[in-house]
């Protein structure tokens, strides 16, 4: 049965609360993530011919890990099998069986895998496969101090808002993979939908970067 996560745009701050408390409950180095947070921003400020200054700038944060796709493309291209889904449906990698390549990372649009520079092995969001098959959340859920992280069966997350989406920018279109990522859109995110936004912090949200 489908897992995955479900995200509230109109809650997150962008506290990094969830990417700091995965980091550490996964003992990762500094610079090297399991889940992100992108800021997203677009619009401007104008002044007419009055000196009036109308704008119609806007910003958000996505909370985005592995989104533990219908369809996900690093299995689909893994040459060893390394890259499954294990028995809770959540994508996992087998350290057994990795080799390495960096296929999956090349291959993921959500760029979820990324090739650890230590083990030279790729490794990435489990769901915390541990922890919820024990009954518990993945630790990034539980800690949001915002409660804009859930975490369940596809299906039941779909329903947790009106209009819930797989689609928020700047992530690609969810028809490619099929993402158990489902989204309650904030107003601004609407508005991104139509206008040319950018990512507001590109380095921040690259893997294994220099600190």
């Amino acid at each position: 049965m489908a897992r995955g996560f479900y995200f509230d745009n109109t809650r997150c701050t962008g506290c990094r609360t969830c990417v700091m408390a995965c980091a550490d409950y996964r003992d990762l180095p500094l610079g090297r993530a399991y889940r992100r947070v992108i800021d997203y921003e677009g619009g401007s400020c104008k002044a007419d011919s009055r000196g009036l200054v109308h704008a119609d700038a806007y910003a958000y944060h996505v909370s985005l890990s592995c989104n533990h796709c219908e369809r996900p493309e690093c299995v689909h291209v893994c040459p060893t099998g390394a890259m499954h889904k294990n028995e809770l449906d959540l994508v996992c990698v087998d350290a057994k069986k990795c080799i390495g390549c960096g296929y999956c990372t090349m291959a993921c649009p959500y760029h979820a895998p990324s090739i650890d520079p230590f083990s030279r092995q790729s490794s990435k969001c489990d769901g915390c496969s541990d922890r919820v098959s024990e009954g518990k959340l993945p630790i990034c859920v539980e800690a949001c101090p915002l409660r804009a992280l859930a975490f369940g069966l596809s299906d039941e997350l779909r329903g947790l808002s009106e209009g819930a989406s797989s689609d928020i920018m700047p992530l690609p279109d969810s028809s490619y993979t099929s993402p158990n990522f489902f989204v309650r859109l904030s107003p601004a995110a609407h508005e991104a939908l139509e206008a040319k936004g950018f990512i507001a912090n590109p380095s921040e949200i690259e893997n294994n970067r220099e600190v």
